[in-house]
């Protein structure tokens, strides 16, 4: 099991990370979100020991890890980060990039090794393509497969599919947290991606300004967030009195995704008028104005520019 106990991180006077508490146990795959400079890549830096924690202590089944001030070459042998730079070698072939850490003692048993990974990469066909020929996305998954290679109790993946097509994304990512899982190998992963975090991981930890912000399991940080910054991770964000809806006297605000408002036959007090309509593939996304205030709500047909209607809160 991984325990994380950050009390602080600077880069000299400039605090990066604070008050970051987890764990995570084996198999399990936790995503960190945040917005960019947030501080997701220095903790897994702090993980795998590229980075010196000198208030707080990282551990791996109840053994500290000490980090670079310690070891002679930094990172941990159990433990693989595939960062933002790829760590490939552009003058060798695919499979001997994946190869380049396996004992040669069994020949037969390493390629059979490389095939599998070159497969759960979707890279099976490029396997004696020299990687200096491959697109940026080729060698993402090139660094991803070296990093699986001699199987890793614990992966890192610093945004791990950004360079990848969409279209290939989605098949990828299901194969490959789909390996991890069959494995029991845990996973940290950071990216920006929230609809990744949501359909692939455990849990999810978001940062805002270096600090946790949001918590738990991917249903409960989606239907819980406080305000805008947590909900604008997910989708867009609509920010309406409490008062529309339940008919008190409070100030209180109430955080709603687009899904969340339809229109109704029915006057009420949110009455909006149409500004555009973005087709979405199943539905199409409305842009509205509300009292000089921006709305966001789903609706099945676009809807003429112009348009005034009446919405109400989805049951």
């Amino acid at each position: 099991m991984l325990k994380v106990n950050i009390r602080s991180f600077s880069y000299g006077q400039n605090e990066i990370l604070k008050d970051i508490e987890f764990r995570l146990a084996k198999g399990e795959h936790l995503a960190v979100l945040g917005e960019s400079g947030c501080g997701k890549s220095s903790l897994l830096h702090l993980i795998y020991g590229l980075l010196h924690l000198e208030h707080g202590t990282i551990s791996w089944n109840d053994n500290i890890l000490k980090g670079p001030k310690f070891n002679l070459v930094p990172g941990e042998p159990f433990i693989k980060l595939v960062a933002q730079e790829f760590n490939v070698m552009p003058f060798t072939t695919v499979a001997e990039n994946v190869a380049e850490h396996l004992s040669r003692r069994n020949m037969d048993a390493d390629a059979s090794r490389v095939e599998t990974l070159l497969e759960v990469v979707d890279l099976s066909s490029f396997s004696t393509v020299m990687v200096k020929n491959l697109s940026g996305g080729q060698k993402q998954r090139v660094a991803l497969a070296k990093a699986l290679a001699n199987e890793p109790e614990l992966l890192l993946l610093d945004e791990p599919f950004s360079h990848i097509d969409t279209f290939r994304k989605n098949k990828l990512r299901r194969k490959v947290f789909s390996y991890l899982k069959e494995k029991n190998i845990a996973c940290i992963t950071a990216t920006h991606d929230a609809g990744e975090a949501l359909a692939f991981s455990d849990t999810i930890l978001l940062l805002k300004n270096g600090k946790i912000d949001a918590f738990g399991t991917p249903r409960h940080v989606y239907s819980s967030v406080s305000d805008t910054y947590q909900a604008g991770f997910f989708d867009e964000v609509n920010k309406l009195p409490s008062s529309l809806f339940n008919h008190d006297n409070t100030n209180k605000q109430s955080i709603l995704y687009p899904h969340q408002l339809e229109v109704t036959a029915e006057k009420t007090e949110l009455q909006v008028s149409v500004l555009q309509s973005y087709f979405k593939g199943s539905h199409y996304l409305i842009l509205a104005n509300w009292n000089g205030e921006t709305i966001f709500f789903e609706h099945k047909a676009e809807i003429p520019k112009g348009e005034q209607l009446y919405l109400k809160r989805r049951d």
